[in-house]
């Protein structure tokens, strides 16, 4: 369904990224942000469900090429990244590609993000003033990150309440910095565990406190399409 395209950065800098298109073309756009296993299968199926949706989905390929299924690789290659560099230029970059390219130009562009996507999606919503919307999916950066003032948009989240990367004592504390910034935020909390929403955390292969969950993951979903529809129009 999907090809790989270039675009550019702010700063004129390349970058590639995995492109999904509804059959109708135009119209609004997502911004699908990886998590840290890099531009993988997965996340095109995320950036593909999208565009069946009739959203156009652009992953931005914030490793330039490089991907895994180790955990510890994973690991390097997140902790080699420069966060605030991928969410003011990569991630800013694909909104206003997508945003460009648009019905008749404008299309409102939302930002999504799984885990340490989901992180890099407050980050955007801070520092990217194009983006018309955001949903996070389980993922936070430090507190001190997140300048709610900044954050003009709608927002949707989705955390796990048996999350063991980002614990629920976080979430309440972000909660309560975007509720005293006056933020139009929509939270929802499900018994289940990090990357519930990600189909190929199953079976032996799959890191420890992760775990898919077929039924949280449908309402999620079901949610994110709503809030898309309606914000993005």
């Amino acid at each position: 369904m999907g090809t790989m395209i270039e675009f550019k950065r702010p700063d004129g800098k390349p970058v590639n990224g995995y492109l999904a298109e509804p059959t109708a073309g135009g119209g609004p756009g997502v911004v699908v942000i990886q998590e840290w296993w890099g531009l993988n299968d997965q996340i095109r199926g995320v950036a593909n469900r999208l565009a069946d949706a009739g959203f156009a989905a652009l992953v931005p390929d914030l490793y330039r090429g490089k991907a895994t299924v180790e955990q510890e690789e994973a690991n390097h290659l997140m902790t080699g990244l420069d966060f605030g560099d991928a969410a003011a230029q990569d991630v800013r970059g694909a909104v206003q590609f997508l945003k460009a390219r648009g019905a008749k130009g404008g299309a409102k562009v939302g930002v999504s993000g799984f885990c340490m996507g989901g992180a890099l999606t407050w980050l955007a919503l801070v520092n990217v003033p194009e983006a018309d919307a955001g949903v996070s999916w389980y993922g936070m950066p430090p507190l001190e990150y997140v300048d709610a003032s900044k954050i003009k948009v709608p927002v949707l989240s989705h955390w796990a309440t048996q999350d063991a990367f980002f614990p629920i004592a976080g979430v309440d504390a972000l909660e309560e910095k975007l509720a005293a910034a006056g933020v139009a935020y929509q939270g929802h909390r499900y018994l289940a565990h990090h990357a519930f929403a990600n189909e190929t955390a199953v079976g032996r292969g799959r890191i420890p406190n992760t775990q898919f969950d077929r039924v949280w993951a449908r309402v999620a979903w079901d949610r994110t399409l709503r809030f898309f529809g309606r914000e993005l129009g």
